[in-house]
């Protein structure tokens, strides 16, 4: 079977990671990943952040944990390391599904790597708040953009859970 296909179909959302650093080159290429997504236009509006200073990290899980409602002293993050939020100018109209088509090579990326990933939601929520619009505000990104997800990352502290079996009548042919 082809790599690449593969490895979709063995990655898996990994929610248990060890607190060992990730090295900052293996962050690069999942972020390289990530930026060659396609996207509408061939436009590349999407911008990622990369968040690996632990002040920051934790802050934006808090923050995640308030919007979901979860109780105080939840990590929606679950221990990973790194953080990769990727952003999308709300003014073109493909921006949720570039930014996603980022997210998508990201964890493929990072399944390649050695690397546990997953995708955590409320990044639109979180940077709609005054505290992060102040940090995009001070990393020069310009108004006007929208959170799509968190890319987390780290090496896993579990085994890789088995994948579901795909469930049948999801693909309607015209020939």
């Amino acid at each position: 079977m082809n790599q690449q296909i593969e490895a979709m179909e063995h990655r898996r959302s990994i929610r248990k990671y060890k607190s060992d650093p990730v090295p900052k080159e293996l962050v690069q290429q999942v972020i390289d990943a990530g930026l060659w997504a396609a996207s509408g236009m061939g436009r590349q509006s999407p911008i990622i952040v990369a968040v690996t200073q632990k002040t920051l990290r934790d802050r934006l899980s808090q923050e995640n944990a308030r919007i979901m409602g979860s109780p105080e002293g939840t990590d929606p993050f679950y221990g990973a390391p790194v953080v990769l939020v990727v952003l999308a100018p709300k003014s073109v109209p493909t921006h949720v599904y570039d930014g996603s088509l980022v997210m998508g090579n990201m964890l493929n990326a990072a399944y390649s790597l050695g690397l546990g990933s997953c995708w955590i939601h409320r990044a639109k929520e979180e940077f709609e708040e005054p505290e992060f619009q102040q940090v995009l505000q001070q990393l020069g990104v310009p108004e006007g953009y929208e959170g799509i997800g968190h890319c987390i990352l780290g090496y896993a502290a579990t085994e890789l859970p088995a994948g579901a079996p795909r469930k049948d009548g999801r693909v309607f042919w015209v020939e």
